[in-house]
């Protein structure tokens, strides 16, 4: 068997899951236990065997696929990542075999070349430009967007960090409601995570400036120096956003770089009829932006903006003879501005997408999937025994069947078993609730709908 034969085979399989999948017929997650999962994979055998091709590759990947979870199910409602356009797997199928790292030009001109497109893009939806003097990276995920940020606006602040180590004194601020990445990334960076203090809630107006300032004052009154704060767009949570706008007033007031946090919700720049969630968006410092949730793209692909190019090419140093030196080429290196050196093709599993879809339909799938949860939500307040803690402000939709947060758990262990449904939870203010996350295009009001009224029945049987 060829090469050619055995993509061919693994094509077929694949069309196959995904027509599974969207019918929904099959489990939407199966969960074994991990020795199971080897012992049906026939790992051992096979890597005795060696030569894995041919009809034997075709089964091998029709078994591993019947373990997935199947993120093309209309059911498949746990986690931010993307239901993938076909196209997004066939970039990485290219990417894969011709294995170009990038972050050299003269490793990978036409992935680097691509990535330069995708990131001018990217800006230009911000409201930023190249020309202006915006700039970016594509990187591995947002955790090391948020961190590669963060280190950007440290340097930003006191360039001598990088030579001589983080003094105690530094600080961030943060919406209590921040993904862990932003703690991890204090603790990576030696700042720590108790010196990153937080404010609560979504307050607006004066009692937003109040309650930042609270937490401004608090890092100071320690003895701190805040030089940063991460707001989101939106919350990993609820979904919700923060006011950008007034919260870049108020950063331009102390003096603090605003990152914001877009990994998830920045997508709604792509709509004319839901970009208004990131009004102020443009006088940030820098925006996280994963492709790999809400833009049909296989992971990981993320997008680390920056409203100047010059703080993001100065955060870190480096010495390589092999490396950097002068040299001729016609492109751009960007290895100064990740920590990463060899890096994935990453603008090619966006482009792909894009092209394939269009500007005017990857827009028209975030209106769909934002426009559906606001659906699910006015469906769910209204089932009495339900109730939703915040109206949805994306895909992102919480509710809560009756029962103590202990019932929240075990109904959702009982959705995981029936197969229909995978969702998560969260808690949200003090109290555990279901969190649903609507990402696959397949999903449809009438599955949301069966979903509200088997939580009720299994919460309702749990008291009984």
């Amino acid at each position: 068997m060829s090469f050619l034969d055995d993509v061919r085979l693994i094509s077929e399989e694949l069309d196959q899951y995904y027509r599974e999948s969207a019918s929904g017929d099959p489990r939407v997650v199966h969960q074994l236990p991990m020795h199971e999962i080897v012992k049906k994979l026939d790992l051992k055998a096979h890597l005795e065997e060696g030569a894995l091709g041919g009809s034997a590759l075709a089964e091998f990947i029709r078994r591993y696929l019947s373990l997935t979870v199947r993120l093309h199910h209309p059911g498949s409602l746990a986690h931010q990542v993307a239901a993938p356009h076909p196209a997004a797997a066939l970039a990485t199928l290219v990417e894969g075999f011709t294995n170009n790292p990038m972050a050299i030009y003269e490793m990978g001109p036409a992935a680097a070349s691509i990535e330069v497109f995708v990131v001018d893009w990217l800006l230009s939806k911000v409201g930023w430009t190249g020309g202006s003097g915006a700039g970016g990276v594509l990187t591995h995920g947002g955790s090391l967007a948020n961190l590669t940020a963060l280190v950007a606006a440290r340097s930003h602040f006191d360039s001598a960090t990088w030579t001589k180590g983080c003094p105690g004194d530094l600080a961030l601020i943060a919406s209590a409601d921040c993904h862990y990445s932003v703690a991890r990334a204090a603790g990576i960076m030696g700042i720590g995570e108790k010196n990153v203090y937080s404010w609560t809630g979504t307050p607006s107006g004066d009692a937003l400036s109040e309650e930042i300032g609270k937490a401004i004052g608090h890092a100071r009154g320690d003895g701190k120096r805040p030089f940063a704060l991460v707001a989101n767009a939106c919350s990993t949570a609820t979904g919700v956003y923060d006011p950008l706008r007034a919260i870049a007033g108020i950063c331009r007031e102390h003096g603090l770089w605003l990152h914001v946090d877009g990994a998830h919700g920045a997508s709604a720049l792509l709509s004319l009829k839901h970009r208004w969630r990131l009004d102020g968006v443009e006088l940030a410092d820098s925006l996280t932006w994963d492709a790999h949730k809400l833009m049909r793209t296989s992971g990981l692909c993320t997008a680390l903006l920056v409203r100047d190019a010059k703080t993001l090419d100065t955060a870190f140093h480096q010495d390589a003879s092999y490396l950097f030196h002068s040299k001729q080429q016609p492109g751009f290196d960007s290895l100064h501005r990740t920590v990463e050196c060899t890096k994935a093709a990453l603008g090619l599993r966006l482009f792909v997408v894009l092209a394939a879809l269009g500007e005017r339909g990857l827009a028209g799938y975030v209106d769909r999937q934002f426009d559906l949860t606001l659906q699910a939500y006015e469906l769910f307040r209204n089932v009495p025994g339900l109730e939703c803690p915040v109206e949805p402000q994306c895909n992102i939709l919480c509710f809560r069947a009756p029962g103590d947060d202990a019932v929240q758990l075990r109904v959702r262990d009982k959705l995981l078993a029936d197969g229909d449904f995978h969702l998560s939870t969260a808690v949200v203010g003090d109290r555990r609730y279901l969190r649903i996350v609507v990402t696959s295009p397949e999903t449809k009001l009438s599955d949301l709908r069966r979903l509200a009224f088997r939580a009720l029945e299994l919460a309702e049987t749990d008291k009984a």
